[in-house]
């Protein structure tokens, strides 16, 4: 589990996080939605140790970020896991290549050892056959599931994505969320999802944290996203164009 406790961020006199206090659940996928410029990406950013609040704290399992040492630091890292939003795939290595980098970088494993860990992982994503690919001879779609098998792959007790949707197709996308669901489960990790997109709130958010103007608008799961009377969240969802389909669909059915 992750918690943040009244976290607040500045830039210059721009203060974009402003009192932050949730918890990130372990084995779900922990959703973070809002309009562009409500702090969604310097929260994620400040979970990952990129940003340093000027108040408040972020633990990890009981840890403390700002109180663990230089090496303390280091070790945290190695649990973490990402997947960035255009995938981050190092054009010139293969698949089998970019998934093993973290294990080449940060683990003692024997060559032998990574190269069974990396089947593994690249198994789990379906894209057996893929090994010897370059990235540019993959689809996006396949592309992402390089970038969770290569988050996946040192085993990482949190995982983090950043619009892990982005570029792709509405069936792709998915296929992505639902196997970024299912590894959640399957590996009992911290999951935490920067995303704007409605279809990945009602297909996998089991915690949904909303921000507005860096303010914790609400907090709740895809259950009761559309029961809510919180205002600033109903404007956003009803703006979707999830919402949009629903309802032209519903319309027609009249």
């Amino acid at each position: 589990m992750i918690e943040v406790k009244n976290i607040e961020k500045s830039f210059g006199d721009t203060k974009v996080l402003k009192g932050i206090t949730t918890t990130f659940e372990t084995g779900k996928t922990n959703l973070i939605i809002g309009q562009s410029g409500s702090g969604k990406t310097v929260l994620l950013k400040s979970l990952l140790g990129i940003h340093t609040p000027e108040v408040g704290t972020i633990s990890f399992d009981g840890r403390i970020y700002s109180e663990l040492t230089d090496d303390e630091k280091r070790d945290l890292r190695t649990e973490i896991g990402m997947v960035f939003q255009g995938s981050a795939l190092f054009d010139s290595m293969t698949v089998e290549e970019n998934v093993g980098f973290p294990l080449k970088m940060f683990s003692k494993k024997t060559p032998t050892e990574i190269k069974e860990r990396v089947n593994l992982v690249i198994a789990r994503v379906n894209l057996i056959d893929s090994n010897h690919k370059k990235p540019s001879e993959l689809s996006g779609g396949m592309q992402k599931r390089v970038a969770i098998a290569r988050a996946i792959v040192n085993n990482p007790k949190y995982l983090f994505c950043d619009e892990p949707n982005s570029g792709l197709d509405p069936n792709t996308a998915i296929v992505i969320d639902n196997l970024i669901k299912e590894i959640t489960e399957e590996y009992n990790i911290t999951t935490v999802i920067n995303t704007h997109d409605m279809n990945s709130v009602m297909e996998i958010g089991e915690k949904i944290i909303f921000l507005k103007n860096g303010l914790l608008a609400w907090e709740g799961s895809k259950k009761n996203i559309f029961k809510t009377d919180n205002e600033a969240v109903t404007s956003f969802v009803y703006s979707s164009n999830l919402f949009k389909k629903i309802r032209k669909a519903q319309n027609k059915e009249v």
